[in-house]
């Protein structure tokens, strides 16, 4: 159990909280790639700061403070022009540093002065800073990577972004979904330290919720271990569950949480990153970002570009969808109420990762406040090419399983696409399971 404080201190992260800086310290997806093709304006809220994402007509990408400086009006609903993104009140222009480029009326009323080489200080024709040079937005940096777009909040120097090999691989098949959760980022981050959520939520709810049936699923029995080990990115999580061993890959093998608020699961054949990003203090953009590679020696279908949908985490009547095994977690994190009150929990054994976890978080915290980098923190680009993570060979028993991941509502844009790519590995072993069960 947590204080009502030390609740607030791990959760907060907005500007100035510790939780906050900490978070400021990393590159965050916070949109598909896709959605600037089709729409170059989006409005962005991430860390409590509400931020415009706009590309502009050479292709550049820019994240700057949402109200013009002029009159406050939102210039999510700008016009992007050859170099930047114009307020389509008065016609002012910021490029991607927040400076003001453009006053079209105060130029050419109050055009400024220019002073001749060589004018000396105190001189009446020292030259005048224009009003322009003086107006300047937040801005942030922004690059686009694998399909998505990430943005860093934090101090200079910016460090590098993360290449996780599945953001950089060069032959795989992609799909990006987005959903808008209202809750805490910290509840969704904690239950990738719960594997035994697994057995109950998806294995037990997810059998009575699609046939009725009271009874786990073959090959998602109780578990009888888990475990958690620190490693250079974050922390492994082990599991053994009824009819497997230590010997098989979901102990063996393991799969990674990112720190801080990254998930990788899956397999050689397909694996999703999940990122929990955090809007505010009651609000989390999840982003999944679904890989599927072909066998191999063979290559998978070239995409001109990752698809991208929006996943709403509830159903016309406004019930939480819980027959999709990806909804049920949703479910359960939102349940939990805006921020968890971890002032009320009753932690038992099955907890130790999320005990684990907040020690992590305290410990980054603290590395922050006395001005060092984080985990996580890349600065050399030689090591940054494609960061290798480890991940299971075989899942939960099966190689081939689950076309769709965990696709959380309707038939994935991709679905020939991955048919495609699966059918590489025909012949391999461990293809017992169908092309379209769900697994967690």
């Amino acid at each position: 159990m947590l204080s009502a404080e030390e609740n607030t201190r791990l959760t907060s992260v907005m500007p100035g909280t510790p939780m906050g800086e900490l978070m400021r310290r990393y590159w965050h997806p916070i949109a598909a790639a896709a959605e600037l093709d089709e729409r170059p304006t989006k409005e962005v809220r991430l860390l409590g700061e509400d931020l415009v994402l706009y590309k502009d007509r050479s292709g550049t990408i820019g994240l700057i403070d949402r109200l013009c400086a002029h009159r406050r009006v939102n210039l999510a609903y700008g016009i992007p022009e050859e170099h930047g993104l114009r307020c389509m009140y008065h016609g002012w222009l910021y490029d991607e540093t927040g400076q003001c480029i453009e006053q079209p009326f105060e130029e050419t009323v109050h055009p400024p002065r220019v002073s001749r080489p060589g004018t000396q200080p105190g001189s009446s024709e020292v030259v005048v800073k224009s009003f322009k040079e003086k107006v300047k937005l937040a801005a942030y940096p922004v690059e686009e990577l694998g399909g998505l777009v990430f943005a860093y909040l934090g101090a200079a120097p910016v460090p590098l972004l993360p290449h996780w090999e599945q953001l950089v691989w060069d032959n795989a098949v992609r799909e990006v979904c987005i959903s808008h959760l209202p809750c805490n980022w910290l509840q969704c981050q904690e239950n990738s330290l719960d594997p035994v959520h697994n057995e109950w939520l998806h294995g037990y709810m997810g059998n009575v919720v699609r046939s009725g049936v009271h009874a786990l699923s073959p090959g998602r029995g109780t578990h009888q271990k888990i475990g958690f080990d620190i490693f250079e990115h974050g922390i492994i999580k082990r599991r053994v569950e009824e009819g497997f061993t230590e010997q098989d890959d979901d102990w063996r093998e393991g799969h990674p949480v990112m720190f801080p608020n990254i998930l990788l699961v899956g397999s050689e054949v397909h694996s999703t990153l999940q990122f929990r990003v955090p809007i505010d203090d009651e609000n989390t953009l999840h982003v999944s970002y679904y890989v599927w590679r072909p066998a191999p020696g063979t290559s998978a279908p070239v995409q001109d570009a990752v698809p991208y949908r929006y996943v709403p985490p509830k159903d016309e009547t406004g019930r939480y969808i819980v027959d999709i095994l990806f909804n049920q977690d949703y479910m359960a994190w939102v349940t939990q109420g805006p921020v968890a009150r971890r002032d009320l929990e009753k932690l038992g054994e099955s907890d130790k990762g999320i005990i684990f976890f907040r020690k992590m978080l305290r410990d980054q915290m603290a590395i922050v406040a006395d001005g060092g980098d984080p985990m996580n923190t890349f600065r050399d680009p030689a090591t940054n090419t494609s960061v290798r993570l480890p991940i299971e060979h075989v899942k939960f028993g099966d190689r081939v399983r689950d076309a769709y991941s965990l696709v959380e509502a309707g038939e994935a844009p991709v679905a020939a696409l991955v048919d495609e790519t699966l059918a590489t590995w025909q012949g391999r072993r461990s293809e017992r399971a169908t092309a379209g069960e769900r697994h967690s």
